[in-house]
């Protein structure tokens, strides 16, 4: 399909393959497939045997004897008597190289009586070995059954202990009489191609299959017709079609030129019929973002057609993982796998989905294909535009007459689904002729036979139809021809909705600066496409898709092959085809690259046409079989059994074929051509090729296990890549989270440009979450529950529990020295257990995967995630009995570097819990700290406090007097921002001296200090009885936050307007306040100019240390005159007392008029507050309000005009000089593009 076939093949198929029973060895049960032998013998599975193979070796596909043995035949040999039904069956294989390389199989597999008396007997002997057993089995009546006499029972329940009628009714349907039975063994016949021509396979081979059963033999002998189709018939060049000749009757290939779709030949139609179009969509969606896929079927053909359709659908991405659509028994082992994975399971048939013990499900897609029902991991982001999407794919199935639901019932998948090759064996499959279809239905020719199936189908009697052969023939290319325009299609309009989606995707990739060497060398660490920038153009509804796409090794290939590519000559396919839909995309909307809209524009451009034009008229047409050179008697063979081929006359091709002489010159020269050329540009290809391959290979270097021999070492080997590969990855996630949060903070502290949004770092967590279940999962001994890691922390809480009746803290008196708001809030002991219970106890999370999550991010937020993990790792006999040997978390070095690389989120704060868990309810814990100077102790009034937070507030909260803490449990609050506090000023001393309020959440452990440094009281201070104090997270240590080290003044509260006394230490020049005015503004602009999802606290920006009200209190306070000294100057007694009052009578001008109005109207409304806050708290208001109006420059003007301001300030303050002035007007403007909205705290009681 996608990846590039070997270079080397230019003819159809490398090679030709028989599989089956080796008489020499006889019956080999197959203990790998897993089979119990309570079966009975007959339903067992025996090892079935490559017994030939034609060519022995070709050079550009080295045979792989182990897995085209297991894939030809992945349930190996199945015996059968004559009651059984023996259809022929279909299915195809895909096998991936080492290089990502595939080559594709295709196998027919039919019954054939076995003549072997050997082997006769030994089935017989096993069967009265069985029949013995069940009987002892069935005279215990305790002990239950096995599932075959269950299957034989039901229909008529008995009490076990009459045993006699049941051991005779066991034996007459389940058993093997040599004497009366015929016994028949499976036997397989495959073709090994480089490209995948399913329907031309297949028909190849049912042919040669009807050839062996016919009473006639064929006009030439077998060996004719293989060795035609294996050297004699060449692919077809691109965009043109080929004619041969089967056995009976002419098979077309064709193939899509360089500017179509890739080849794709599997019935993409059967895909949605069998899931329907709502299940398609999520199981790729789960394919885009690289989650692990589990496909489930009993039928080989639908496990590769579903896996096969939905990588097609990818263009112009390619899955890079590991990819077995076909899991052979023996490998089940790899479902271990600690990566994303396409795999097929082949179900029995009888076992629910409940008995699969599947290792790990925390990130898993289940696909039940045969009851039309998929199974989705968590937190599955939906598809852009998924409902117009659905709807345009409905369309085009429903004008094929494909039901976009999918037909609930398998039996009949196919009766709605009249285009296919409808053929005796892809009805049978899919289970839809009552009766068997004898071989005698083969006899005239296969197309009849095709037509006869359809026929029988669909009702109608058979004398009319099969009137001519002429007719049957078009009937049939006419299925074929439909299959392959449902194809085109589809896939069209998948392949448009990511032309749409990335139409600008040139613009932001990177490219890199440096020569192609080093930018190999350092590939891990280069960003190669601008994600920020893409995102931020994106409509917000494809956010949680697009930016969890962006960050998959699919598209990080995609790109990587872009930068590659110099030119169109280099680009691969893919590229090509695709850049060339977004050029033609780009010419007809001519918009705007960076203006995206979420309008849903359906898929125009569907080039069917071409398909019809090779079909009708066929470009080449491939030389007919002929006689060989055999000797007189070779080429016999007896009907019904296909032979042994003459292997002197098929090793080797032809030496005359002017065709393969020919081309391979031909095609060396033109590889060294292009290799000069390529290295003319940088690099030669197949160094580019490697250089890719390196590229991405982020610890997915298995594409396909080893279907080798199985050896203990082969498994530890591929276990080690599995370890280094998960090491790599957390190293680079790691990396990736740190570099986009770093760049985040120092944003915040003025550098750079933001880039990572809420989105993205949701994204990046949950990845986290899922490597972390991948890790866990790898190796377990006993799967319990859904999430690995959840199932160990909850072993592990058992096993302390029992240990110790006080559980889970590492010691009691370990505490985390770094946290903690000085003696008054001790910080919370560090439990590991503790922090599960929080979990346990949320209600809203439901599921296991949930917890653990909700328990990582947690674990982030509280930095505790690496020691968590070391302290639940550091119980070694537990990790024993959970896990293997060869467990990532029994790999003493990796497991040590992994939690090291984990130790570095210590460096960041996340608040990934606290964003995420909005509703839940969490308890906080309050301390109101008062001076120690002047003892609280007299204090006789009752103090309270309200805490405001970014989502919610709580109300007033008393506070007892004695103890003056609290704690109270209320939903969410967020991130704190402020606390209201005051008291009720009664009782004898009603004066309160508060050094600071400390709030903790006693969940993540986050600790707030909102400083006051402030009298609480009449007649003291500003005769405030309340104050509004902005607080700030604390951090456990100052080295890593440049933030805390300014150190705030002496017992100041950043949320309060500071007093200022006249004779100041450290005055501040003119020079000074214009840049404090200027950084206030400048943070509150950077504030909107981020997604709102990002925005910190706009009340720290206005009253905060620095803020905006801090700056302007700077400006009056400048060249004030002093009355008296040391008297403290309130700047409100300045501005509420006679400023205003005079300017009345001074200016007649009436805009001026309005503005006093309006001033004085603010001024009245806030003295007559119902609340007692003091004179710098109405500055405070007064200001926030200000810029809540845009009304500050207005009132800055005013002031500055007024008379009084010469009477109160000297000659060189800064409110009198005009130039100044007129700056500060400008600086203050910027705010009124800006829509403030004031937190409730700020304005409450004030109604304006």
């Amino acid at each position: 399909m996608t990846t590039g076939f070997s270079s080397g093949s230019c003819r159809f198929a490398d090679y030709f393959v028989i599989c089956g029973l080796d008489t020499e060895s006889g019956l080999e049960p197959d203990e790998l497939s897993g089979e119990n032998f309570e079966q009975s013998p007959l339903r067992r599975t025996f090892k079935s045997k490559v017994l030939a193979h034609y060519p022995d070796n070709v050079e550009w596909n080295p045979f792989d004897q182990d897995a085209v043995g297991m894939l030809c035949m992945p349930k190996g040999l199945s015996f059968r008597t004559q009651v059984d039904s023996r259809e022929p069956q279909f299915h195809s294989f895909i096998i991936t190289r080492e290089d990502g390389s595939r080559t594709y199989g295709f196998a027919l597999t039919f019954f054939e009586e076995v003549t072997s008396k050997q082997i006769c007997s030994a089935m017989q002997t096993l069967y009265h070995m069985h029949n013995a057993e069940q009987y002892d089995i069935l005279h215990t009546p305790t002990s239950p059954q096995g599932p075959e006499d269950q299957r034989h029972q039901h229909s008529q329940p008995r009490p076990v202990l009459h045993a006699a009628p049941a051991i005779s009714r066991l034996q007459r349907f389940n058993s093997y009489d040599i004497s009366r039975d015929t016994l028949y063994v499976s036997k397989c016949i495959c073709l090994i191609t480089p490209m995948a021509f399913a329907q031309a396979c297949r028909k190849v081979l049912q042919q040669l299959h009807q050839a062996v059963t016919s009473p006639q033999p064929p006009p030439l002998p077998l060996e004719s017709y293989i060795f035609n189709i294996l050297y004699e018939v060449p692919l077809p060049p691109s965009g043109r079609s080929l004619k041969f000749s089967g056995v009976y009757g002419p098979v077309v290939c064709q193939r899509p030129s360089t500017s179509e779709l890739p080849l794709f030949d599997f019935a993409i139609g059967e895909m949605f019929n069998l899931l329907g179009v709502e299940n398609v969509l999520q199981l790729f969606t789960c394919a885009l973002l690289e989650m692990q896929i589990l496909l489930y079927s009993q039928h080989y053909q639908r496990l590769m057609t579903v896996a096969e359709s939905i990588t097609a659908l990818m263009f112009p991405f390619q899955w890079q993982h590991v990819y077995v659509p076909i899991l052979p028994a023996s490998l089940l082992h790899f479902l271990d796998a600690p990566v994303p994975y396409l795999m097929g399971l082949h179900s029995n048939g009888q076992d629910d989905r409940t008995k699969l013990e599947l290792p790990q499900e925390a990130n898993l897609c289940f696909v039940d294909i045969d009851n039309h029902f998929i199974e989705l991991p968590e937190e599955l982001p939906q598809f852009p535009n998924k409902l117009e999407f659905i709807q345009e794919i409905s369309e085009v199935l429903m004008s094929f007459g494909v039901s976009p639901e999918g037909n609930i019932h398998s039996s009949d998948t196919q009766a709605k689904y009249r285009f296919r090759s409808v053929d005796v064996v892809s009805d049978k499959r899919n289970g839809n002729l009552a009766s068997p279809l004898n071989s005698f239905l083969l006899r005239e020719n296969e197309t009849i036979a095709r037509l006869q199936a359809l026929v029988k189908r669909t009702g109608v009697s058979l004398e009319k139809d099969a009137s001519s052969n002429k007719d049957g023939r078009a009937q049939c290319d006419e299925e074929e021809l439909k299959m392959h325009q449902l194809n085109i299609q589809v896939r069209e309009v998948f392949a448009n909705r990511f032309t749409q989606m990335f139409a600008d995707y040139e613009v932001f990739v990177i490219q890199p600066s440096q020569d192609k060497e080093s930018w190999f060398t350092n590939r891990d660490q280069m960003q190669n496409f601008d994600k920020a920038s893409f995102l931020s153009d994106q409509p917000e509804p494809y956010l949680p898709f697009l930016s969890r796409f962006l960050e998959t090794q699919m598209f990080a290939s995609f790109i990587d092959s872009k930068i590659l590519c110099h030119d169109d000559e280099e680009k691969e396919h893919t590229l090509r085809v695709f850049d060339a839909r977004v050029d033609k995309i780009r010419m007809l909307n001519v918009r705007t690259p960076t203006l995206r809209t979420s309008m849903y524009q359906k898929c125009t451009n569907i080039e069917e046409a071409a398909i019809e034009m090779r079909v009708s008229k066929i470009d080449h047409t491939a030389l007919h079989p002929h006689l060989l050179d055999m000797k007189i008697g070779q080429g016999r063979y007896e009907q019904g059994f296909f032979p042994r081929l003459q292997s002197d006359v098929l090793s080797t091709g032809p030496t005359s074929n002017k065709w393969t002489k020919r081309s391979a010159p031909a095609q060396w020269r033109r590889r060294d051509r292009q290799k000069q050329h390529a290295e003319h540009l940088y690099l030669d290809n197949d160094q580019r090729e490697k250089y890719i391959q390196e590229a991405r290979n982020l610890g997915t270097t298995i594409r396909q296990p080893k279907l080798s021999n199985l050896s203990p070492s082969v498994i530890a080997q591929t276990n080690w890549k599995f370890v280094e590969g998960l090491l790599k990855e957390c190293r680079n996630k790691t990396k990736r989270m740190l570099v986009e949060k770093m760049g985040r903070e120092a944003v915040e502290l003025g550098h750079g440009e933001v880039s990572i949004t809420g989105v993205e770092e949701n994204t990046l967590i949950a990845s986290l979450c899922d490597l972390l279940e991948r890790i866990w999962s790898h190796g377990l001994q006993v799967k319990q529950g859904k999430s690995a890691l959840w199932s160990h922390l909850l072993h592990y809480q058992e096993s302390k529990e029992k240990k110790n009746a006080t559980p889970g803290f590492i010691h009691d008196t370990e505490r985390r020295k770094s946290d903690g708001g000085g003696s008054a809030m001790p910080p919370l002991k560090v439990s590991l257990i503790q922090d599960m219970r929080h979990i346990q106890n949320i209600s809203e999370i439901k599921t296991d995967v949930g917890k653990a999550r909700a328990w990582v991010r947690l674990s982030m937020e509280k930095k505790l995630l690496s020691r968590h993990l070391k302290q639940l790792l550091s119980d070694h006999e537990l990790t024993k009995k959970l896990y293997k040997r060869y467990a990532f978390l029994r790999c003493d070095d990796e497991k040590e570097q992994f939690l090291y690389h984990l130790l570095s989120f210590n460096a960041v704060d996340y608040f990934c819990f606290t964003n995420v868990f909005t509703t839940i309810m969490i308890p906080y814990h309050v301390v109101v700290v008062p001076s120690k100077k002047l003892g609280g102790s007299m204090f006789t009034a009752n103090p309270w406090v309200c805490v405001s937070g970014e989502l919610a507030e709580t109300g007033v909260l008393q506070v007892p007097r004695n103890t003056l803490e609290i704690t109270f449990e209320c939903q969410n609050l967020g991130k704190l921002t402020t606390v209201q506090m005051g008291h009720d000023n009664t009782g004898l001393y009603a004066k309160w001296l508060v050094e600071c309020v400390m709030v903790r959440n006693e969940i993540t452990g986050h600790t707030y200090k909102f400083p006051c440094g402030r009298w609480l009281g009449k007649g003291v201070d500003d005769g405030s009885l309340e104050r509004i104090l902005v607080g700030e997270l604390m951090t456990p240590s100052t080295e890593n936050d440049e933030r805390m080290c300014r150190t705030p003044p002496m017992q100041q509260s950043p949320g309060m307007m500071r007093r200022f006394v006249t004779i100041s230490p450290n005055k501040l020049n003119t020079g000074q306040i214009q840049e404090g005015v200027g950084e206030a503004i400048n943070g509150i602009v950077k504030h909107f100019h981020k997604p709102e999802k990002e925005r910190g606290s706009l009340t720290l920006l206005l009253c905060g240390e620095y803020g905006l009200v801090w700056a302007l209190e700077q400006v009056f306070q400048h060249g004030f005159k002093s009355p008296r000294l040391f008297k403290n100057v309130f700047i409100w007694d300045f501005l509420g007392g006679r400023a205003v009052a005079e300017q009345r009578e001074v200016t007649p001008d009436e805009n001026w008029q309005s503005r006093v109005r309006h001033f004085c109207r603010f001024m009245r409304a806030i003295n007559n507050t119902s609340r007692n806050i003091g004179k710098d708290g109405k500055f405070q208001m007064l200001v926030c309000l200000g810029a809540r109006d845009h009304l500050l420059h207005h009132w800055i003007a005013l002031l500055a005009d007024c008379p009084i301001t010469a009477q109160m300030y000297e000659d060189t303050a800064l409110i009198k000089d005009r130039s100044l002035v007129n700056s500060l007007i400008r600086v203050l403007q910027t705010l009124q593009e800006f829509n403030i909205t004031l937190e409730a705290s700020l304005v409450k009681g004030v109604g304006i």
